[in-house]
């Protein structure tokens, strides 16, 4: 998970994340690595149009955003 959010942040490309958030709800986000720490990161999240810190402990998955085909 590290070596892809890395690759995230140094090619600028949007991630989705599955989250729990603080009310232990389990959520989906549309993000832009900006830094990565040693226990979260930080990314500009598309839904909440700011900045927000991620907690690896509560990352359930992250993966790229799927390209839609076209006709």
């Amino acid at each position: 998970m590290i070596g892809l959010l890395q690759r995230s942040k140094e090619k600028k490309q949007k991630l989705v994340l599955v989250y729990i958030d603080h009310d232990n709800q389990i959520t989906q986000r549309l993000i832009r690595v900006v830094e990565i720490n040693r226990n979260s990161i930080l990314a500009y999240c598309f839904y909440r149009q700011q900045l927000r810190r991620f907690t690896f402990k509560n990352i359930l998955s992250c993966g790229p955003v799927k390209r839609k085909e076209s006709a």
